[in-house]
């Protein structure tokens, strides 16, 4: 097993200093698809939206898995 580190980066980033050990870098992406729901869930909940964060993973070296990026946007409207 290896430990995976969840790095919230919206206007008050989060760093995971404790990190999760798991099986495998694809458990540790659904792990990051699983949180970055929560995240949004939570913002819905609120009704507050940060326009745009992330989640990135790094692996025990500081190497990046992945990184799931979140831009929420207003559409254009004609006035």
């Amino acid at each position: 097993m290896s430990r995976y580190f969840f790095n919230v980066h919206d206007d008050r980033s989060e760093h995971d200093t404790e990190g999760s050990e798991l099986t495998s870098r694809d458990a540790a992406r659904l792990m990051a698809v699983q949180l970055a729901g929560e995240i949004l869930r939570d913002e819905a909940r609120r009704q507050r939206f940060s326009d745009a964060w992330c989640v990135e993973v790094l692996d025990e070296a500081g190497g990046i898995v992945c990184s799931i990026n979140v831009n929420i946007s207003a559409p254009i409207t004609s006035g």
